[in-house]
């Protein structure tokens, strides 16, 4: 395959001046990260940049579900002292919050669909047990559209039906998966608990997870605000796009989800918590004094210079394709670090993260040349709170698919009502056209 590798590199790679000289707007996005216009939505809204005189002025990152900004959504169901994922289930889904009536019944709706269909653990989840668990997901999700009695009509009715029963079924086919997989290859004792009626999905995740089936209760509301954060984000995002493309060409409701899932695995989007613990537990090695700004900078620069880490040249964590000033999840779920750092012991570690969310863009504004702000996003805190939660590595992508398969969800409900054209972009062909030549001909 070496050289079969090599004549790709030769003759694969396309000049980067073309790409100018053609306006190609690659990654779908303008130098200074804003996104190209594709469709219009309803569902959620990403605020990163406010227009003065003409002026695009970056702004303070807002984030809105249905109209209505995060911040007061998980404000709300925790004043009141209740889980909210639920609750953005339905309010993505069906565009308005729910009362008293419409959230118990929805929340029995989902309960009955917490279910998955008789020894599908035993003869899908556990047969051929798969390394990676985005992977395991993807087959289990694609094995369910056999055990439909009607998988391929694309009715608003159905889809929300199959909907709502992959959007109960993924915390356990995300846990099961695990499971699987920690026996098959770590040859842990395989235990496998149902889901409790009475609890929340943030609840069972954690109920389901742990052998002894216990949690604190602030284990469960900061899962539970995880959940509700990586809910959606817009339509523009890589997986919920891939959803809309390949909605967009009338296939089943299963395989638009693999699909996303797909989009979901890689490490420069849902991955990329994974890749945040994996470089802190490299910096934890390689600094010495978590308190020296100056050793800590040190090591930032060798990032960048693709000397550290995984020579990426990434400083993970910190950065995103449209906020600028600040990622708002980011600034919501940092709220309830500390506090979940001073219960587990890991204070120390939490400062080592605020002093790198302080110092990285610094560095990055130095080194890099920059077209609009860095912040933290939400993966900087977000695979430290899963740590400290006890959750395997290998769930941190998955529980992302079991909150954003929800936005999935509402964006593949919308581009069907909605029954635009197959969504097909255009590429310029840069190949000097040739003759055929005979294989007589041929060198």
């Amino acid at each position: 395959m070496e050289k079969y590798s090599k004549l790709v590199l030769e003759r694969g790679l396309i000049d980067n001046e073309l790409y100018r000289k053609y306006e190609v707007k690659r990654g779908l996005r303008d130098i200074s990260g804003k996104g190209v216009l594709v469709g219009l939505t309803e569902i959620s809204e990403i605020v990163s940049y406010v227009i003065e005189d003409g002026d695009y002025v970056p702004c303070e990152g807002k984030l809105y579900y249905r109209g209505i900004n995060i911040e007061k959504i998980v404000k709300g169901f925790l004043d009141e002292n209740r889980f909210g994922f639920e609750e953005v289930c339905f309010l993505l889904l069906f565009g308005h919050l729910p009362n008293r009536n419409e959230i118990e019944d929805f929340s029995n709706l989902i309960k009955k669909n917490s279910c998955l269909p008789d020894n599908f653990v035993r003869d899908t989840i556990m047969n051929a047990a798969s390394r990676d668990m985005m992977n395991s997901l993807a087959k289990s999700v694609l094995t369910l559209y056999a055990y439909d009695k009607n998988p391929d009509d694309i009715s608003v009715e159905n889809v929300l039906r199959q909907s709502i029963g992959l959007i109960a079924q993924f915390p356990l086919l995300a846990v099961y998966g695990y499971q699987s997989y920690s026996h098959y290859y770590e040859s842990k004792s395989l235990v496998i608990h149902p889901p409790q009626e009475g609890l929340s999905i943030a609840q069972n995740i954690l109920y389901m997870l742990r052998a002894d089936c216990s949690y604190t209760e602030l284990e469960a509301r900061i899962l539970d605000i995880a959940l509700v954060l990586h809910a959606e984000h817009g339509g523009g995002n890589n997986s919920t796009f891939t959803n809309h493309v390949v909605t967009s060409s009338h296939t089943d409701t299963y395989s638009a989800v693999v699909a996303s899932l797909g989009s979901l695995k890689g490490p420069r989007h849902g991955g990329a918590n994974i890749k945040v613990v994996q470089m802190f537990r490299d910096m934890k090695e390689n600094v010495s004094d978590w308190n020296d700004d100056n050793e800590i900078k040190t090591y930032l620069e060798k990032l960048l210079n693709r000397e550290g880490f995984d020579k990426s040249g990434l400083i993970y964590g910190m950065g995103h394709a449209v906020y600028s000033l600040s990622d708002p999840r980011a600034l919501i779920f940092r709220q309830f670090v500390e506090q979940l750092a001073t219960e587990k012991g890991r204070y120390d570690e939490y400062m080592l993260y605020t002093k790198v969310e302080t110092l990285a863009p610094e560095i990055i504004g130095k080194v890099r040349k920059i077209y609009k702000g860095v912040s933290a996003n939400i993966d900087f805190y977000s695979g430290f709170v899963y740590s400290m939660l006890d959750l395997p590595e290998e769930l941190f992508t998955p529980l992302f698919a079991v909150a954003r398969v929800v936005g999935w969800s509402a964006h593949r409900v919308e581009e069907l009502v909605n029954e635009g054209k197959i969504i097909r972009p255009a590429y310029k062909s840069v190949t000097k056209q040739q003759p055929y030549n005979p294989m007589k001909d041929r060198i």
